[in-house]
C-alpha cells in the first residue's frame, strides 16, 4: 500500500473511532470500521461532508461521505462535481453541523451548537434567532417534519432540549425554497436523528458541572415531593387528587355562586409542601447521565435494518440575584425598586426509539421521541414602591411540566431517476403548572401604624395577598405529506410535493386569589404562609361563634377567580400546500433552483364557555388565508474555486397561538408577564440576499454575502405597566425592513513541520460575523389593532426608525482548536459576541427595553483514551470566562434603570463517556 493510502486508512479509522457519525454517508451512529475507497459510493464522494471534515487533508476528505440528512424533497445536492461539499453543491444556502463539528463546540445541547454558526444567536430560553429575527421567523424540524412547542410563547421547540446524542446532523437553510413550508423568514433548523449503526454499540455518559453563582451556594427551594429531582411528580400537583378543588373545577360554577364549598377548596389547595420555602446553605452540583445503544443486522439480500435508543437524565441548578425596576416617567425616575433571588431546578430527561431500514437504494426512518422538560422554581424578592413608600415581600413558588411526544415515520425510495419520499406523524405537546403560589407581604413604615415596622401580609390588596393558578395546555398535531422527483435529464431536475397540517391546541389558566374581610386580625398577617393558609386558621374563618369568644370581630375568607372572564381556549391551524420546483443546469457551471408553493391556511383561536353561565370576553380570532409564495436561487461557478449565488423570494409569518390568546401568562426565564392580542394578522415577507464563496479544499473556505428583507406587518412585542408588573403585549407594526451581511471564514493549518508532539497535530479557525441593521416604518395614518381597546394611532405603540425587537447589530463567533488527527485530542476556544439588542418595547414614553448579550469565552477540551480494550472520551469544559452577565435595562442617556439584570458567573463542567 502506497503511504499517502496509508495514511488515507489511518484517518478515516480515526475518524470512525473519533466521530462515527461522520464515517458513513447511510450511518449516523456508525460505531465500526470505515468503508474502503472502493465502497464510497461516486454520489458520496461528490457531496464530501462539510464542517464534519475541518481539519482534514483535501485528498482525505474527498473519500469521506456526508452527514445523514433528511429533508423534505430528498436530498439536497442535486447536481455537482466531485471534491465538492455539501455547502457548496446544495442548491441553497446551508450550512450543515454533523456530529463532529456538533462535538467540537462541547455544547451539551443543540441550541448552544447553532449559536455558534454564522448569522445566528441563542436566547437564554432555548430559542435561536436566525439574522436577529425572532422564533417566529424560524422554522424547526426534524427529520424534515414539523414539530410543535412545549412552550407557549414560542412557536418552534425550544432547541436547548434536544442533546447532542440524539442528533445526527443539523442542517441551517437561509434562503427559501418551495419544498419547505411558507412560514419561512429568517430560516429553517433541520435536526435529522441518529439511524443505522455499522455495528452494535453502548455507551455510558455522566457529567458532574457547576457555576460559580450557584454551586455551593445559598439559594432556595421548597419541598415539593420525593421524585421532584426527577422532573416526575408523585402526584401531589395533580389537580384530580382533590376532590373539592377537581369538583368545583367540573361543576360549571363560578367560585362565588351559592353552594360552592370555599372553606373545602381552601383546605384542598393548602398544601405547605408545594410553598414553603426553604433556605439550601449549599445547593448541589448539577449531573447528567446517558445511555446510548444501538445494533444492525442484514436482513433480506441487499438489505440492512438497525435499531438506535438513547436515554438521558440531568438535574441543573441556577440561582440568579435579580435586579428588577420599573419607571414612573420618562425621565426614568425609580416606581419601584426590587432585588429577586430565584432559585431554579431543572429537569430534563430524553429518550428516543428508532428504527432504520436501508433496502437497495430505499431507505425508512421510524422515529419515536420523547422530551420532558421539568423546571422547579423558588424565588423571594424584597424591594420598596415609592408611589406609597411601602416596602414589600413576594414569595413564589412554581413548577413548569412541559412534554414533547412525538412519533414520525419517513420513507425515501429510489427507483432510478424517479425518488419518492412519504413522511406523515403525530406529536403531542403538554405544559402543566400547577399550584404556581404567590404571596406577598408589606411593611408601610408608616409612624402611626402599630404594625408599621413589620411585613404583614393581611390577605387584601392594599397589603399582601395570596394568589394560585392552575395551568394546563395540550397541543396534538397531525402532519404528512409526499413528495416526487424525476431526473428529467443530466440538466434538469423537477420535485413535485403536497403537504398537510393539522394543529389543535386547548389551554387553560384559572387563578384564584384567596382574601380576607376587612375585620381579618392585623396580628394574624404576621404568620409564614403555611399558618397563614393552615387548616386550623382556615376553619377558624369560618366559624363565627369561635371569632367571637375569641373577643374578635366576624370575618370571612373568600376566593376571587380573576381570569373568570377567559379562563380557556382552544385553538387549530390547517394548512393545505402543494409546490412545485425544478433546478435547471442550461450551463456546466449555472444552476437556477425555482419553484412556487401554495399554502391555504385557516388559523382560529376561541375562547370555551367553562361556565354553565355564559361569560366571556368575545376575544376570538379567525385567520383565513391563501398564500402563492415563490422562490428561486441562482448559482454560478465563476472558477473552480469561486461560486456567486443570489435569490429572492416571498413567505409569511402567522401569528403564534399564545400571541392571539387574551389570557395572562408568565415567564419565568424572562420574569414577567404575557397577555395576547386576538387582532393579529399574518406577516408577508420578501427576501432577497446575493452571496461570493470560495472554497480552498479540506473544508476550507470564505464567504460574504448581503441580505435584505422587506417585512409588512410584523409582530412586536411592546411593554405596559399594571400594578407595578411588567406586562407585555404584541401588535402588529405597519412595515419594518432588515438588511445587513455576513462574512465567515473556516481554514485548517496543518502543524506537521513542526515536528515533534506537532507532526500530527493541526490549527482549526473558524470565524464568522454578521452585520444587520433593521427599522420598523411608522406613518401618521397607520394604525395598530390591540385588543380590548379601539384602534389607536401606530406611533402609540411604536416610534418610527426603532430596530426590531430581538435584533443585534453585530455577531461574531469564533473558533480556535487544536485537533490531533490521530487520536481524539481537542482543545478549542470558543468567543461569542453579540451586540446589545431591543427585547421589548417601552410603554408609553418610556425607552425601550435592551438587553445586552456581550462577549463570552469558552474552553473545551476534548480527549480519548483506551482502557481495557474500551474507548473512553473525556471531556472539560469552561463557559463565560470573560464573567458576562445577563443585563435587561432601559436608559434615556442619562440615566439606566435594570429591568432583569443578574449575575450569571462562570460554570465549569467535567464528563466522561465509556463506548462497549
Amino acid at each position: 500500500m502506497s503511504s499517502g493510502k496509508q495514511l488515507s486508512a489511518l484517518l478515516l479509522l480515526s475518524t470512525a473511532l473519533t466521530f462515527p457519525a461522520a464515517a458513513l454517508a447511510q450511518s449516523t451512529g456508525a460505531e465500526g470500521p470505515p468503508p474502503t475507497e472502493e465502497e464510497v459510493p461516486d454520489e458520496a464522494l461528490a457531496q464530501g461532508v462539510d464542517a464534519a471534515n475541518e481539519g482534514v487533508p483535501g485528498e482525505i476528505a474527498d473519500q469521506q461521505a456526508a452527514p445523514d440528512i433528511s429533508i423534505p424533497g430528498g436530498t439536497i445536492v442535486v447536481t455537482g462535481r466531485r471534491n465538492r461539499d455539501i455547502t457548496r453543491a446544495s442548491p441553497q444556502v446551508v450550512t450543515v453541523l454533523d456530529t463532529a463539528t456538533i462535538a467540537r463546540t462541547g455544547e451539551g445541547d443543540i441550541a448552544g451548537a447553532l449559536g455558534r454558526t454564522t448569522g445566528l444567536s441563542q436566547q437564554g430560553n432555548g430559542l435561536v434567532y436566525v439574522r436577529g429575527l425572532g422564533d417566529r421567523y424560524s422554522l424547526a424540524l426534524l427529520n424534515g417534519l414539523p414539530l410543535p412547542s412545549p412552550q407557549p410563547l414560542s412557536r418552534v421547540v425550544p432547541l436547548d432540549i434536544f442533546p447532542t446524542s440524539v442528533v445526527a446532523s443539523s442542517l441551517v437553510q437561509k434562503t427559501y425554497s418551495a419544498n419547505f413550508q411558507g412560514e419561512f423568514g429568517g430560516g429553517v433548523i433541520n435536526l435529522t436523528t441518529r439511524a443505522i449503526p455499522t455495528e452494535s454499540f453502548l455507551t455510558v455518559s455522566g457529567s458532574l458541572s457547576g457555576d460559580t453563582e450557584t454551586t455551593f451556594s445559598p439559594g432556595y427551594t421548597y419541598y415539593g415531593g420525593d421524585y421532584d429531582w426527577t422532573g416526575f411528580d408523585q402526584g401531589r400537583r395533580s389537580v384530580e387528587n382533590y376532590g373539592a378543588l377537581q369538583g368545583f373545577l367540573d361543576s360549571g360554577a363560578r367560585i362565588n355562586d351559592e353552594g360552592v364549598d370555599t372553606r373545602a377548596i381552601l383546605r384542598d389547595i393548602n398544601d405547605p409542601n408545594l410553598y414553603l420555602v426553604q433556605k439550601v446553605g449549599d445547593l448541589p452540583a448539577n449531573f447528567s447521565a446517558g445511555l446510548t445503544a444501538g445494533t444492525a443486522f442484514d436482513v433480506f439480500s441487499d438489505g440492512r435494518f438497525g435499531i438506535i435508543a438513547t436515554a438521558s437524565l440531568s438535574n441543573k441548578w441556577r440561582n440568579r440575584f435579580i435586579t428588577r425596576q420599573t419607571a414612573v416617567n420618562e425621565e426614568l425616575e425609580l416606581d419601584t425598586d426590587f432585588r429577586e433571588l430565584a432559585t431554579d431546578n431543572r429537569m430534563l430527561f430524553n429518550g428516543m426509539l428508532g428504527f432504520g431500514l436501508e433496502v437497495g437504494e430505499h431507505k425508512f426512518r421510524f422515529t419515536n421521541l420523547f422530551i420532558r422538560d421539568t423546571l422547579k422554581r423558588t424565588s423571594l424578592e424584597q424591594g420598596t414602591d415609592f408611589q406609597d413608600g411601602d416596602d414589600e415581600l413576594i414569595q413564589n413558588t412554581a413548577w413548569f411540566e412541559r412534554q414533547l411526544l412525538n412519533s414520525q415515520f419517513v420513507g425515501e425510495l429510489e427507483f432510478g431517476k424517479l425518488s419518492i419520499d412519504l413522511r406523515g406523524g403525530y406529536a403531542q405537546t403538554q405544559r402543566e403548572a400547577p399550584f404556581e403560589w404567590k404571596f406577598e407581604y408589606v411593611r408601610t413604615n408608616n409612624a402611626n401604624d402599630p404594625f408599621g415596622d413589620t411585613y404583614l401580609n393581611t390577605l387584601d390588596p392594599q397589603r399582601g395577598g395570596a394568589i394560585v393558578s392552575f395551568s394546563d395546555l395540550t397541543e396534538d398535531l397531525w402532519y404528512g405529506g409526499i413528495d416526487v422527483g424525476y431526473e428529467v435529464t443530466d440538466w434538469l431536475n423537477a420535485t413535485v410535493g403536497y403537504a398537510y397540517t393539522d394543529t389543535e391546541r386547548f389551554s387553560t389558566r384559572r387563578e384564584f386569589d384567596i382574601r380576607a374581610s376587612s375585620a381579618f386580625p392585623d396580628a394574624f398577617g404576621a404568620l409564614r404562609p403555611d399558618n397563614l393558609l393552615g387548616d386550623a386558621l382556615i376553619d377558624f374563618g369560618f366559624d363565627r361563634e369561635a371569632q367571637l369568644a375569641g373577643g374578635l370581630s366576624p370575618y370571612e375568607l373568600n376566593i376571587f377567580e380573576t381570569t373568570q372572564s377567559d379562563p380557556a381556549f382552544e385553538a387549530a391551524l390547517r394548512i393545505h400546500a402543494g409546490y412545485g420546483k425544478i433546478n435547471i443546469r442550461p450551463l456546466d457551471r449555472l444552476s437556477l433552483d425555482i419553484g412556487v408553493r401554495y399554502e391555504d391556511a385557516v388559523q382560529s383561536v376561541d375562547p370555551v364557555e367553562v361556565f354553565a353561565e355564559p361569560l366571556n370576553s368575545g376575544s376570538g380570532t379567525l385567520l383565513k388565508n391563501d398564500y402563492w409564495l415563490p422562490g428561486a436561487t441562482l448559482t454560478w461557478e465563476l472558477t473552480d474555486n469561486l461560486q456567486f449565488r443570489a435569490s429572492a423570494s416571498k413567505t409569511i409569518a402567522r401569528p403564534q397561538f399564545r400571541e392571539l390568546v387574551y389570557q395572562t401568562y408568565f415567564d419565568p426565564e424572562s420574569n414577567r408577564q404575557f397577555n395576547g392580542n386576538p387582532r393579529l394578522v399574518d406577516s408577508r415577507l420578501k427576501n432577497y440576499e446575493a452571496r461570493l464563496e470560495y472554497y480552498t479544499g479540506g473544508g476550507g473556505r470564505a464567504s460574504v454575502a448581503g441580505f435584505y428583507k422587506e417585512i409588512e406587518n410584523p409582530i412586536e412585542i411592546f411593554t405596559s405597566f399594571s400594578d407595578n408588573d411588567i406586562i407585555s403585549g404584541f401588535a402588529n407594526a405597519p412595515k419594518a425592513e432588515l438588511y445587513g451581511g455576513e462574512a465567515e471564514l473556516q481554514y485548517n493549518f496543518d502543524l506537521s513541520d513542526m515536528g515533534d508532539w506537532l507532526a500530527s497535530q493541526q490549527l482549526v479557525a473558524v470565524a464568522n460575523y454578521t452585520y444587520t441593521q433593521s427599522n420598523i416604518e411608522v406613518g401618521s395614518d397607520d394604525i395598530a389593532q390591540v385588543f380590548p381597546f379601539a384602534d389607536q394611532p401606530a406611533s402609540n405603540f411604536f416610534d418610527d426608525g426603532v430596530p426590531l425587537t430581538g435584533q443585534s447589530d453585530h455577531l461574531v463567533n469564533l473558533q480556535l482548536g487544536l485537533d490531533d488527527l490521530d487520536r481524539l485530542s481537542q482543545f478549542t476556544f470558543l468567543l461569542k459576541y453579540a451586540s446589545e439588542r431591543v427585547s421589548s418595547r417601552g410603554a408609553g414614553p418610556l425607552p425601550d427595553i435592551i438587553e445586552e448579550p456581550g462577549l463570552s469565552l469558552d474552553f473545551v477540551v476534548r480527549q480519548g483514551v483506551e482502557l481495557g480494550g474500551n474507548e473512553i472520551e473525556l471531556k472539560f469544559e469552561a463557559r463565560n470566562l470573560t464573567g458576562q452577565d445577563h443585563e435587561e435595562f432601559q436608559t434615556n442617556g442619562e440615566r439606566r434603570i435594570e429591568i432583569n439584570s443578574y449575575d450569571v458567573g462562570q460554570s465549569f463542567s467535567i464528563g466522561a463517556s465509556l463506548k462497549f
